[in-house]
């Protein structure tokens, strides 16, 4: 005997950014049941993740699993990956830059056999998420980003932009430089988390949706070439199923659904059985084509204080591409910080003066690859990740990594960013080659919490890929993917519009494909089931 099983036609395992559209959208349907699982509590009562100021306050929280990499070969090895364990997951912790996803980015997902996810199919889903999209509110913009901007405008020839997502020139040619558009609510600071706007309305209110909190997945319950459910363990490490009569979607991350995958059989056969896992679909890309956006960092002392006036802390920037023509998307994204961050000088082992402000461009379209992979079947035993930063054979990370760094230094040079500053404090103005800037630069890169890419989707004979045009795991019948590790290649901006466009229309597919099968009569509401 085992504990109660419960069922439901959709199971949805975790409840983050992708989780919480697919829970809601699915439920809509009040002829289908949805059991959502999420392994942290609920985010309804925590100001922290409701005020998209406090973002920082998440991040390296209780909430955070803080992973960890391997020793990079050729970037940070220092770098804290934040993963959260709380309805809404990431969309609590970040600060919701929030971008329509570009046509050129997409289009690169058809030339490599990805079929159905070009812009004239996904703009629709865009324009119709739940969640609030705003410029920056005047407001909350910051005299001195305003200047920055000013700054890099002049410097870079770059076009101005407030309403980038409807920008048809930006669409056109990728570059700009503004206050971003973010998902929160200007007159009370609300972010547009999707557990905020998906779930927290309906959540009690729809019979048909269960939440069920503090149950971490372990295992995907596999039966005869299908996934029937998942195994979930609770804090006190009591276990049970929760079980799907139509499909299981995994919306766990990049990091934590091919850990899921791979616990449960599912991944490359090697990998498998040196972790002590039964191999049940030898499927080698689980886990493969780790992508990141690795940003640079550049640090100057500050001749006065910067105001704190802000919505997030990174609410402008610039979108530059290093070399006419197509296709239209940058090659470096600039991000300016009010709170300028620079731990990783620090750790490097620069003293700072009291005052700085920094530029923090990043790598818009990474070349490299890593991996996440498990080494023992315990669930309990963190992945190990293997961002590959600055690998790819031909050298282009690291030199838009440089140029992005020389990009900003312009911007610097230009008034009114000039009256800001002084002398720069790191990598310090006197290292002007590329050999002399390449290894404090990669050293002290950050993550922009961007991981993707590591269950990706691909053309029927790639056989590095994961899933299908539709999402659907290769060899397991009612198994789905829907999280940033579906992208084939990672987009050149801010990720979590694309990641919740893509998950609006994960539950259309899912619930067309439901709709053409005949469920079973007692499958037709929320049962307990002993076995």
């Amino acid at each position: 005997m085992t504990a109660p099983a419960t069922q439901s036609h959709y199971v949805v395992v975790g409840g983050g950014t992708a989780g919480c559209i697919v829970a809601a959208r699915l439920s809509e349907d009040p002829g289908v049941t949805v059991t959502l699982v999420e392994p942290g509590p609920s985010d309804a009562n925590e100001p922290r993740a409701l005020d998209i100021r406090r973002w920082p306050d998440m991040v390296e929280s209780e909430y955070d699993l803080d992973y960890r990499s391997v020793p990079q070969e050729r970037g940070n090895s220092h770098i804290r990956q934040a993963r959260m364990r709380i309805l809404g997951g990431c969309s609590t912790a970040n600060t919701m830059i929030t971008w329509r996803p570009l046509a050129a980015d997409l289009d690169e997902w058809a030339a490599l056999g990805v079929e159905g996810w070009d812009s004239d199919v996904l703009n629709p889903y865009f324009d119709g998420l739940a969640t609030p999209i705003n410029p920056v509110d005047a407001k909350d913009q910051n005299p001195y980003l305003a200047d920055v901007v000013d700054a890099a405008r002049q410097a870079l020839d770059l076009p101005a932009r407030s309403r980038w997502n409807s920008d048809p020139d930006f669409a056109t040619t990728g570059q700009g430089a503004g206050f971003f558009e973010i998902g929160y609510t200007p007159e009370s600071h609300l972010r547009s988390s999707t557990s905020v706007h998906y779930v927290h309305g309906v959540v009690g209110e729809r019979d048909n949706l269960e939440v069920l909190h503090g149950l971490a997945a372990i295992r995907v319950l596999l039966e005869d070439g299908a996934a029937v459910g998942v195994l979930v363990r609770d804090a006190d490490g009591a276990e049970r199923e929760i079980r799907a009569t139509r499909e299981v979607v995994l919306c766990c991350g990049a990091v934590d659904t091919p850990k899921l995958l791979q616990l449960s059989g599912i991944g490359p056969s090697r990998m498998l059985v040196d972790a002590g896992v039964d191999v049940v679909v030898d499927l080698p890309g689980v886990g493969e084509n780790l992508m990141d956006h690795a940003e640079g960092l550049i640090v100057w002392e500050a001749r006065r204080d910067v105001p704190d006036t802000c919505a997030t802390g990174w609410d402008a920037g610039a979108a530059v591409k290093l070399h006419d023509g197509e296709p239209a998307r940058p090659d470096v994204l600039m991000h300016f910080p009010v709170e300028a961050w620079a731990v990783h000088a620090v750790t490097y082992g620069v003293t700072l003066p009291d005052r700085i402000v920094a530029i923090a461009p990043n790598v818009a379209k990474p070349k490299s690859r890593g991996r996440v992979w498990i080494t023992s079947s315990d669930p309990g035993q963190a992945p190990s990740i293997d961002y590959g930063y600055f690998t790819d054979p031909d050298g282009a990370d690291e030199a838009t990594l440089i140029a992005g760094i020389r990009l900003a230094r312009r911007v610097a040079a230009a008034s009114p960013m000039s009256e800001w500053i002084g002398r720069e404090v790191f990598p310090g103005a006197e290292l002007t080659t590329d050999e002399e800037l390449s290894p404090p630069l990669r050293a002290t890169h950050q993550t922009v919490y961007h991981v993707s890419g590591t269950c990706r989707m691909g053309a029927a004979d790639d056989p590095m890929a994961v899933l299908d045009s539709h999402l659907r795991v290769r060899g397991v019948v009612g198994l789905r993917v829907v999280d940033a590790s579906v992208f084939p290649t990672i987009p050149s901006v801010n990720p979590v519009g694309t990641v919740m466009t893509v998950a609006e229309r994960a539950a259309v597919l899912i619930a067309a494909d439901g709709a053409r099968e005949k469920p079973t009569e007692d499958a037709a509401e929320r049962v307990t089931v002993t076995t």
